[in-house]
Order: C-alpha cells, then sequence, then structure tokens
C-alpha cells in the first residue's frame, strides 16, 4: 500500500533511489564506522523528514531507497547526507581522518533515480492517448483552440445579451416575462 505524504495543499510520493560511494572505492565501511554511518544516515534522514524504505552499507558504498518531502531535492538531500556524515565520521574515527586527509571521505558525484507507482512506459502511453490540436516536439496543447474569457467579461455579456433580449421583446407586440 503507497503511503502518501500530505500537507495543506499537496498529495505527494516522492521516492528516490541513491547511492555513493567511498573516495578511491576504499572499503572502509565495516564494523564500527559501518554501523555508526548507518546511525548518521538515520538521524540525518529524521531531521530532514525523509523516510527509509531500504538502506545498505556495503564496504564501499552505501545504497538507499527513502522517501522525501517535495521541499527536498534530490541533489539537497544527497548533499546533506554526504557531507554531514562525513564529518562526523572524520571526527568521531581518527583513522578515516588520517586516510582522507583533504576532509572528502565520499567520491565526488553519486546515482539518483526516482521510483513511482507508474513505470515511464504507461506515462508515455497516456500522455500519446490524449487528445492533441497540434504537434510540437512531443510536448503537445491539449486544452480548446478558443481564447480564455475570465468569467467577469463572461458575466457582462450574458446580461448585455439579456438586456438585448428584453428591448427587442418590448418593441414587439407580444410582451414576454
Amino acid at each position: 500500500m503507497v503511503e502518501y505524504r500530505r500537507s495543506a495543499h499537496a498529495v505527494t510520493d516522492l521516492k528516490y533511489h541513491v547511492i555513493w560511494v567511498t573516495k578511491y572505492r576504499y572499503k572502509i565501511l565495516r564494523g564500527d564506522i559501518a554501523e555508526r554511518a548507518r546511525d548518521l544516515l538515520r538521524q540525518i534522514c529524521v531531521a530532514r523528514e525523509v523516510t527509509i524504505i531500504r538502506g545498505a552499507v556495503s564496504p564501499d558504498h552505501i545504497h538507499m531507497l527513502v522517501a522525501a518531502p517535495p521541499q527536498l531535492s534530490p541533489s539537497k538531500l544527497v548533499q546533506f547526507m554526504k557531507g554531514r556524515s562525513s564529518r562526523l565520521l572524520q571526527r568521531e574515527f581518527p583513522a578515516l581522518r588520517k586516510r582522507y586527509w583533504g576532509q572528502h571521505l565520499w567520491a565526488r558525484g553519486y546515482y539518483c533515480a526516482s521510483v513511482g507507482a507508474v513505470d515511464e512506459k504507461t506515462i508515455r502511453e497516456y500522455i500519446e492517448n490524449q487528445r492533441w490540436e497540434e504537434e510540437s516536439d512531443g510536448f503537445k496543447i491539449t486544452a480548446p483552440t478558443e481564447p480564455f474569457k475570465p468569467a467577469r467579461e463572461a458575466g457582462q455579456l450574458q446580461a448585455a445579451s439579456a438586456a438585448t433580449r428584453l428591448s427587442v421583446d418590448k418593441e414587439s407586440t407580444a410582451f414576454r416575462r
């Protein structure tokens, strides 16, 4: 069952599969360091209202499947997790500080993919089966071609047409109410 995040004006289900590796792919995430890394990542996620659905700490990389709030971009999420965990792990384990003397525990990049209830093929088919007015490089317009008329103008037009009908009715021999 999907658990949606609800706010005053939005309902969201944003899940990301995130992977990042240690610098030089050194296999340092073992024993106490691996346990502390896992605990730190849990704390960081709780502080940012991120739910960890699944996670794994391997000797040279981290895998996580997380559900994030809409105001937190994937890049910011990874920045928070990598930055804070690197600083705190190096502070608590002097051997890491010596090995990573430039204060960079993690490699520069990361992998992130969104995870959803509907796959890309289904979304493509849904979009292709919409009613189209014109073709424009895969980004089509489905709205009618008539220009938008604000409600105020529409109301004025209705009042004007009613007044015209009334004046015509008064001039005719048969008066209608």
